[in-house]
């Protein structure tokens, strides 16, 4: 009898954990960014793979062997310059971080940064996912760069630089996890680890910033600080959670305007500079005693006593339960009321940025709670680091376009070196720091200013894709839902783009540059992850979509006088539409002044339901353009204009925002953009189609105008009822200044839409408390759009 051996597939994982393991043991992942480098040592055997993910990027590597085999350790020819390394060179040591580090390497092993070589790899020929794998065959440093260009905008070929991601499989992996702590942001003063389930005492000057690093990823870490002068004086004042809720107005500070904490006499004794996490509690006690008690396990290890034994020595009172700042964190308050918590949002490596506002002696604690998802039922280390006070750091939030994704600091614009003198109201807004409103002025001067004058606003934070390649077209026909095939070269067509559900994922404008040339203009980063799968799937291997958005910041002028304003400062060629020829949704290539002055591209489009122009250009001639808009202006009563007005002047022209108007569980038609899906004349499938042809025909939902009777407003979210039932909710409202009214876009079932239908806005609790409202036309205001197209 033979014996045969049955293949078994592996059962299907149970949890789904992206970004906090490596998917194999051994594998350690690394990025490269766009002229930058960066440096890993390689033991005999290690196998490095080089990945080109966006396609296009060429990738250039140095390799340092003890031996000097150079290349050879690696098996590769270093055949050419190492440019982004002798770049390095060019700007010397002591500009900080990982630059010092790099040159640091190379002295050491007596290589000129100047005259280094490299490995050339890929190119403009290369497709997205295009790799390279190399085995050490000695130990060596490995130096891997992704050189980079400034991308101009009239460039009819352009490629922008993007990420090379490194992935490196150790020979000999290590039989625990140990994930790499991040650099330090500069030389700290103090830099220590606090092992799991234990807690440390510390002091800091006023100015010096605290760096608190989750190492692991899913790890709390309570705070607490106090006043050290006035402990000095006998008296202690620490941190106040509700004294800071009251003033900041969340639940807990973030990085801002409303970013600082306080104590019980309203003093400031920390900023949040950064938070890559977004998600900590300020209502909880550090654990303590009692919880475990009450929960079967008596003479558990707490954060409360650890952090009474260490402020023992500062004379600090203990305390049976510590109110703190609980970070890394992840409570809420349900529907219910109730205070629920689960596993922390921290990825292994993020932190939190505090600035000290006085002295301060400090305690921060690595909790011990095993027995709940506080820490994901596994305790892990915290690590801390000191920053002297004469170094300064950019205020920033983090985001992560999908969790495996490495996480993006907040930036500012390249207008906002401009923006910045006029005001100091910002706001944190999809990676960027833009004005909300702008001092001495304030959101209706501003509004007014546009719609009877002009206006001129900062929206650098829509992200830009350069969709290029002789597929380009095939996959915007497939991924969107205009027809792509109709659109001419100088063209912008705004449309929608859906998952297979008919979802809106966002929605966007396309630039047809040329034949085989496409900007994507949207607002979320996930719009090129998006694409270039829907390229993989199907299987168009010449295309590529590269991100653009740091290589085009742009602004708007928008208002009866915006054409007037730009006529005497544009200039385009022969070869392109004269600037006062341009007519709706049409652009053109040109520059500022004339032949010889800013490149820029200009189309007839905006977000403001008035005449109006954005104006693209490379992010280092941002403040230059914004100079000579701002001088063309002043003589029409130009005013700067924030997303406060912004706000007004889109719902009162019934233009939709993400988030709000719409999400992936809204079609088109329920989110009142319905004219942007062709059905009967674009024959080309496209995702989503089949499921937009049944809504289509069984419609549940649409867009409605409403405007509410008296003087207080609706909010997004508001419940709209007919009776008892609820029929609709609030999507965006505002005070109307031109109409002299409140109103809102309300997405409404179908049986409710008719123009005059009377319903009500619920407040409160939705009925004890109603704002009567009627549907009305929308757009409210110039509702056959005569004022943009003028």
């Amino acid at each position: 009898m033979t014996a045969t051996t049955t293949a078994t597939t592996p059962p299907p994982p149970r949890l789904l954990l992206p970004g906090l393991r490596p998917v194999e043991p051994g594998l350690e992942t690394y990025w490269v960014r766009p002229a930058g480098v960066t440096t890993l040592r390689l033991d005999a055997g290690d196998e490095l793979t080089v990945i080109d993910r966006a396609g296009r990027q060429a990738a250039e590597v140095t390799v340092i062997a003890a031996s000097g085999a150079g290349g050879a350790a690696l098996g590769i020819t270093a055949d050419a310059p190492a440019t982004t390394v002798q770049a390095l060179a060019g700007a010397g040591p002591g500009t900080g971080g990982a630059a010092d580090e790099i040159l640091a390497v190379l002295a050491g092993a007596g290589v000129d940064p100047a005259r280094a070589r490299a490995a050339r790899l890929f190119g403009e020929w290369s497709p997205a996912g295009a790799r390279e794998t190399f085995t050490a065959a000695e130990p060596a440093d490995v130096l891997v760069a992704a050189p980079a260009h400034t991308m101009t905008v009239d460039d009819a070929a352009a490629n922008p630089p993007s990420d090379l991601l490194l992935e490196l499989r150790r020979a000999n992996p290590r039989r625990r996890f140990e994930p790499r702590l991040p650099a330090p942001l500069a030389e700290p003063v103090l830099d220590m680890r606090i092992d799991a389930a234990t807690a440390r005492g510390y002091e800091v000057k006023a100015g010096q910033y605290i760096q608190i690093i989750d190492v692991e990823g899913r790890q709390c870490s309570d705070f607490l600080a106090f006043d050290g002068r006035r402990l000095d004086a006998g008296v202690e004042r620490g941190l106040d959670a509700t004294t800071t809720r009251y003033f900041m107005g969340n639940a807990y500070p973030q990085p801002g305007l409303f970013g600082k904490f306080y104590d019980q006499d309203m003093q400031p004794l920390v900023e949040v500079v950064r938070d890559t996490v977004g998600r900590h509690d300020t209502f909880g006690l550090a654990c303590n005693a009692k919880y475990y008690e009450d929960l079967g396990y008596p003479g558990h290890v707490n954060c409360t006593d650890n952090f009474n034994a260490q402020l023992d020595p500062y004379g600090i009172a203990a305390r049976k339960g510590w109110p703190a700042l609980n970070l890394f964190y992840n409570t809420a308050f349900d529907d219910n009321n109730l205070l629920v918590f689960d596993e922390p949002w921290s990825r292994p490596g993020d932190y939190v940025l505090l600035q000290a506002q006085t002295d301060l002696v400090c305690a921060s604690s690595a909790c011990p709670d095993d027995v709940d998802p506080s820490n994901a039922w596994l305790p892990t280390d915290i690590h801390v680091r000191v920053y002297d006070a004469k170094r300064k750091f950019s205020m920033a939030i983090s985001h992560r376009v999908t969790p495996e994704s490495e996480a993006v600091l907040t930036k500012e614009t390249g207008f906002g070196e401009r923006t910045s003198k006029l005001t100091r109201q910002f706001t944190e807004y999809r990676g960027y720091w833009l004005p909300t409103s702008f001092d001495g002025h304030g959101p209706q001067a501003e509004y007014w200013a546009c719609r009877e004058r002009a206006a001129v606003m900062d929206l650098s934070p829509l992200r830009k894709f350069e969709v290029l390649g002789h597929d380009a077209e095939a996959l915007l026909q497939a991924c969107v839902t205009r027809n792509i095939r109709k659109l001419s070269h100088g063209q912008v067509v705004y449309s929608a783009m859906c998952n297979e559900t008919g979802g809106m994922i966002d929605d966007c404008t396309i630039f047809r540059l040329g034949d085989t040339n496409f900007r994507f203009v949207g607002g979320d980063e996930y719009d090129g992850v998006w694409l270039r799968r829907q390229a993989e799937r199907l299987g168009l291997d010449q295309v590529w979509v590269k991100d653009s958005t740091d290589q085009l910041h742009n602004i708007a002028v928008q208002g009866p006088a915006s054409r007037d304003i730009l006529r005497g400062i544009i200039w385009t060629p022969p070869n392109q539409p004269a600037f006062s020829d341009l007519t709706w949704f049409r652009f053109a290539i040109g520059r500022i002044g004339d032949h010889n002055g800013i490149p820029l591209i200009v189309s007839r489009t905006g977000y403001s339901g008035e005449l109006g122009y954005e104006l693209w250009v490379h992010p280092t001639d941002a403040p230059a353009l914004w100079d000579a808009v701002w001088e063309a202006g002043a003589p029409h009563g130009m005013l700067p204009l924030g997303l406060d007005a912004l706000d007004m002047l889109r719902i009162e022209s019934g233009l939709v925002f993400a988030g709000y108007d719409f999400s992936d569980q809204t079609d088109p038609y329920e989110a009142g953009i319905g004219f942007t899906v062709p059905l009967k004349t674009k024959e080309d499938d496209f995702v989503g189609r089949e499921a937009l042809l049944e809504r289509k025909a069984h419609p549940q939902r649409t867009l409605v105008g409403l405007e509410l009777a008296g003087n207080e407003p609706a909010a997004h979210g508001d419940c709209v009822h007919v009776g008892r039932s609820q029929v609709g909710v609030v999507t965006s409202a505002t005070r109307s200044p031109i109409l002299r009214t409140n109103i809102a876009l309300c997405r409404i079932a179908v049986q409710h839409a008719e123009i005059g239908t009377e319903v009500e806005v619920g407040k409160l609790d939705g009925h004890s408390k109603r704002i009567p409202a009627r549907v009305v036309r929308f757009p409210f205001y110039d509702p056959e759009k005569l004022r943009p197209r003028s």
